[in-house]
């Protein structure tokens, strides 16, 4: 598993940061003040009637907004611009990146699960098997999990339905590109090979991640992803700034202005909410007084 953030920063180890994933944003001129929900996109969405003041927050904002906004997903723009990021441009194959015996035991596994076989995408990259194998996986050996049943789009539907904005930190094509190019496509071979050859320890791993975030333990969380292997499985140099650290950067520079706007309701992956560089700390450096919701 993709490893994902730095060290705690020792002011984050007080009991109401262990066990937290909804915080109220204030003060540093704001009218009114914001909260930031941390998600997980294989919590079941049960997990909303477990977060204290989560409706009263959703309530008291006029905005809400995620990583992404979500409505734009399946538009055939944004589905055509996938469609193209996801495969290679060059002369590189898919199989040209394997060994014959890795390459058949992954499309045996891409025909049995994903329900394609890759000799007919032959120039698709790695990172897109990636991408989909562990939630496959997850779903068929861990229970209570539905993909059509999403804390962040949940939370935007809510928003539409009561005629509130919804908008984006980021857009479909700086994540796709960050999804399917952030990486060399060698790089997205070995990751990929990682997961399939350890298969049983990735849905485990998922499941304790899954248990941390229904226990709203974001240290542990954090915790969980910072553990090494010691092999090629480990994050290289700058792959873990780029997926979350440079991330929070510029959304912790987008947000003053959103914030000062209306108050909103953030929702963005759990993961970048602890540590020193997590997007809480950022807000606090730049004067704003954060606070978990009780």
């Amino acid at each position: 598993m993709k490893k994902i953030t730095t060290l705690l920063l020792v002011c984050f180890c007080i009991a109401n940061v262990q066990a937290q994933l909804l915080w109220k944003v204030s003060g540093n001129g704001l009218s009114q003040p914001s909260y930031i929900m941390g998600t997980h996109h294989l919590a079941p969405l049960s997990i909303k009637d477990k977060i204290a003041g989560m409706q009263q927050a959703l309530d008291a904002t006029t905005q809400v907004y995620g990583e992404l906004d979500m409505s734009g997903m399946m538009k055939p723009e944004t589905m055509q611009m996938m469609q193209k990021l996801m495969v290679t441009q060059t002369d590189t194959t898919f199989q040209s990146l394997f060994t014959p015996e890795e390459y058949e035991g992954i499309n045996k596994f891409c025909k049995e699960n994903l329900m394609f076989d890759i000799a007919m995408m032959p120039k698709l990259k790695p990172a897109f098997i990636s991408n989909n194998m562990l939630v496959v996986l997850y779903m068929k050996n861990i229970g209570g999990f539905n993909p059509q049943e999403q804390l962040d789009t949940y939370f935007q539907n809510q928003a539409l339905t009561a005629g509130k904005k919804v908008g984006g930190l980021e857009t479909y094509a700086f994540q796709f590109d960050m999804l399917y190019n952030g990486t060399s496509l060698q790089r997205q071979a070995e990751l990929l090979l990682c997961l399939y050859n350890n298969q049983q320890k990735y849905i485990g791993m998922t499941k304790e991640l899954t248990d941390l975030y229904m226990a709203q333990d974001l240290a542990g969380m954090l915790k969980l992803n910072e553990a090494k292997e010691g092999n090629q499985c480990d994050a290289l140099p700058g792959e873990d700034e780029a997926m979350i650290d440079n991330r929070n950067k510029n959304w912790a520079t987008q947000l003053p202005a959103i914030m000062q706007a209306a108050p909103t309701f953030v929702a963005v992956g759990a993961l970048h909410l602890p540590g020193e560089h997590g997007l809480l700390n950022l807000l606090k450096q730049k004067g704003y007084t954060v606070e978990a919701v009780k």
